[in-house]
């Protein structure tokens, strides 16, 4: 079964730029908490001197002050409701959230790369990210439905909390402040603060397609809601509204690769199709794709386990480095703070373990 043909090929586009933009312009998280750890060499630059700064870090500073700005003018203008997105929760466990984070973040480190970059690197011949993201969707899928589903019930159900507003503005505006006023105020405030990060330090400024690959993962966070919210829309039923985000639609493509007889082909699959069309497309014209695999069973072991961990924590979490980290922070959920934190968190931790040992 098909989905909306408008709506598939609409995910599928977006796909499509983001697999470019990732591709071309090393978009990766990662990438860039490790930057803040080890300064690059000079001789990694040429003759030149060696930067200041953490590109990649920048780069994704860019990406979420484009997606924020972009996500909160669609909602001003009342092209999509935020009440509707699937991470603003009215209840949720911070707890729970920075425990998904936490996880997530310690397996995106141990794997080398989280699940959108996963698929980036699968479409230019990393055969690693295929056993990474085979363990991913695995796990995941079994967060959700399967054998794992009681752990995601615990962890979410720990110190459930219901605050006044599911956004930070909304939380604001219980406090008396106007709602507009305090989107506007709270989101001026943090991409000023954004901004300034990413573009202090020339290290970002120097890497144009760094920077313009930032512009357009950020650009795609935006279209991603507008295509939820107005694409294959059922007028007499309402659907949670989402946007880039890698571990559900990795589960459910692995899934549908199962049992597709009798199931709809998800935007979800559009999406990672999309993705790897687009970095594969990308990796061919520059010349970077190439197979590779594991140097030793030690690095195998390291990414199964990363995946495991990502697929368990990105369920519970509710997203990952892209769905909440870009997706859910660009909607001011308070529930997307915690698991973006996590997420950060736990990858420095494991990043700094790996250089002290």
């Amino acid at each position: 079964m098909m989905p909306s043909l408008d709506l598939f090929w609409a995910t599928f586009a977006l796909g499509c730029v983001f697999g470019v933009a990732a591709r071309a312009g090393n978009f990766c998280l990662l990438r860039g908490l490790r930057q803040t750890l080890v300064r690059p060499e000079p001789s990694d630059w040429g003759e030149e001197q060696a930067p200041q700064g953490a590109p990649a870090l920048q780069a994704f500073a860019l990406a979420l002050a484009v997606a924020l700005v972009g996500t909160q003018v669609l909602a001003m203008l009342g092209e999509i409701s935020l009440s509707q997105v699937l991470v603003v929760r009215p209840r949720f466990s911070p707890l729970g959230a920075l425990t998904g984070g936490l996880m997530f973040g310690v397996g995106m480190a141990l794997a080398h790369s989280c699940g959108a970059r996963a698929l980036v690197l699968l479409a230019g011949g990393n055969l690693r990210s295929l056993w990474v993201l085979l363990w991913l969707g695995l796990t995941a899928q079994a967060t959700m439905t399967g054998v794992l589903a009681p752990v995601r019930q615990t962890l979410q159900g720990l110190l459930v909390i219901e605050p006044q507003g599911a956004t930070m503005p909304d939380w604001l505006a219980a406090l008396g402040v106007p709602e507009s006023v305090a989107t506007v105020a709270v989101t001026a405030l943090i991409v000023l603060l954004l901004l300034v990060y990413a573009l202090r330090r020339p290290a970002l400024r120097h890497a144009p397609l760094q920077w313009v690959g930032a512009l357009l993962v950020g650009a795609t966070v935006v279209a991603g809601w507008w295509i939820s919210a107005h694409i294959d829309v059922d007028p007499f039923e309402e659907r949670p509204l989402t946007s880039l985000s890698f571990i559900s639609p990795v589960a459910e493509s692995w899934l549908y690769l199962q049992v597709a007889v009798g199931r709809e082909l998800a935007a979800a699959v559009a999406l990672v199709l999309g993705v790897l069309a687009g970095a594969c497309v990308t990796a061919l014209v520059s010349g970077t794709a190439r197979w590779e695999g594991f140097g030793g069973p030690r690095r195998m072991a390291s990414s199964a386990l990363g995946g495991i961990l990502m697929g368990l924590g990105g369920v519970v979490a509710m997203g990952c480095s892209i769905g909440q980290g870009l997706s859910g922070l660009s909607t001011l959920s308070l529930a997307s703070m915690p698991a973006a934190f996590g997420i950060v968190l736990g990858a420095l931790c494991v990043l700094q373990w790996g250089r002290r040992y």
